[in-house]
């Protein structure tokens, strides 16, 4: 079977020019003595946004692996695909995010439901699992419950999964279940019970993303109670744990972080976790990238800075239907948003301040960071004029994506 490493490391390249400056962070990485896997992920709306194809992914990531001589195993993830968008990427990905979070509250039938509650007689009333200070109590009501909600979201996962079993063989890709783009974070009980029941259906999944305490917002520190998200996370490790041991799950399944990037304050919690239980972590930092290609063309010169402030003056006219497809993924305060005559005077060092996730810097903004990690396709629209930039200013790009992600992200994370 095709194995997913211990710590793997999902990234975003949305222009597919940094496989790199992102490959080098993971060689870093690995000469300080932790082997973290890259996974270079992009979602269909993603291609859809931009125009590219997922073969694009691939044809980059092999380029960035045999010009480093990288030995190591890498993946590339058909990123938050469903039945409808998997066909596209079947050429291209051995790592399929399997997304049925659109199928969560969803009633399931009864009969399927009763069927499932008949057959786990085990998760009713109180159940230790390994780890967790607190007992589990789980009454017949509250099963039924779970079960209701999110049965229909498993049994699509699993037809997701024998679909693609069925086109690439099994054991030729690695699978992993996402159900964080929702409103309510999934509590350990229902964590427990959707992984019975994903063993039920058959599907060998090595990793899950679901939906944490507090906010993820894409590209800016998590918000939420800490000492809730360290138990919270503790508490799913053990559940992880008990599935395996008890209905047989991939013995490296493993917790996936979405919307992962820059969320410094939690790295900490989530290191000492794995230090002590001794588990793994899957932890996607998409948009990133894109936003220190930003960075680099703002400390480039004019020519890269008059892009820049060209995007966010294109962002701030077009700010509903950019952020509408993000909603539960940013939290932007207009009030704190500079209008396009204000950044007009701004020099390379004062967009690059702005944008660089570095809170305490007194220039730093939020608000315009979160704006345009979710503007890339304003990018995509220019064509070669961005792509050319891309790559007459590749040295101080890739210098900020290579510091991004291996000073800010990797090694907080795995070296503290």
């Amino acid at each position: 079977m095709l194995r997913l490493s211990r710590f793997s490391f999902g990234v975003g390249d949305r222009f597919a020019h940094q496989a790199s400056s992102q490959l080098r962070a993971f060689e870093k990485i690995l000469a300080q003595g932790i082997e973290v896997v890259p996974v270079w992920n992009k979602s269909n709306r993603e291609h859809s946004f931009i125009g590219s194809e997922p073969s694009s992914v691939r044809a980059a990531a092999e380029h960035a692996v045999r010009e480093s001589g990288w030995s190591l195993p890498w993946h590339t993830d058909a990123d938050h695909i469903r039945l409808e968008t998997v066909d596209r990427f079947l050429g291209s990905s051995d790592f399929f995010t399997i997304d049925v979070a659109d199928s969560i509250g969803k009633q399931a039938p009864s009969d399927d439901v009763h069927r499932f509650l008949k057959h786990h007689p085990e998760l009713f009333g109180t159940l230790h699992i390994k780890g967790i200070e607190e007992s589990i109590f789980l009454s017949g009501d509250a099963l039924e419950e779970i079960a209701s909600k999110y049965l229909m979201a498993v049994q699509e996962a699993g037809r997701i999964f024998r679909y693609i079993e069925h086109k690439l063989g099994s054991g030729n890709f690695i699978a992993e279940v996402s159900m964080d783009e929702t409103d309510l974070p999934q509590t350990p009980q229902e964590l427990l019970v959707i992984l019975v029941a994903l063993a039920d259906e058959g599907v060998a999944l090595q990793t899950i993303a679901p939906k944490f305490t507090g906010r993820f917002n894409k590209g800016v520190d998590y918000v939420g109670d800490l000492d809730r998200f360290a138990k919270e996370f503790h508490d799913d490790l053990c559940v992880l744990a008990h599935g395996v041991a008890r209905y047989g799950l991939p013995s490296n399944l493993k917790l996936s972080v979405h919307s992962g990037s820059d969320k410094f304050s939690i790295y900490p919690i989530i290191r000492q976790a794995l230090a002590k239980s001794g588990a793994g972590l899957h932890i996607k930092t998409a948009g990133t990238t894109w936003l220190e290609e930003l960075i680099g063309l703002s400390e480039s010169g004019d020519e890269g800075v008059a892009f820049v402030r060209e995007i966010y003056a294109l962002a701030l006219e077009q700010i509903g239907a950019l952020t509408e497809p993000y909603a539960s993924v940013i939290d932007i305060r207009m009030s704190e948003l500079p209008d396009a005559t204000e950044v007009a005077s701004w020099d390379g060092p004062r967009w690059a301040n702005t944008l660089r996730h570095i809170p305490s810097h007194p220039q730093y903004n939020s608000n315009v960071r979160q704006l345009l990690h979710v503007s890339f396709k304003l990018a995509a629209k220019k064509g070669t004029r961005y792509t050319d930039l891309l790559k007459k200013h590749s040295d101080v790009i890739g210098q900020n994506v290579f510091d991004n992600l291996y000073t800010r992200h990797m090694k907080p994370l795995f070296l503290g």
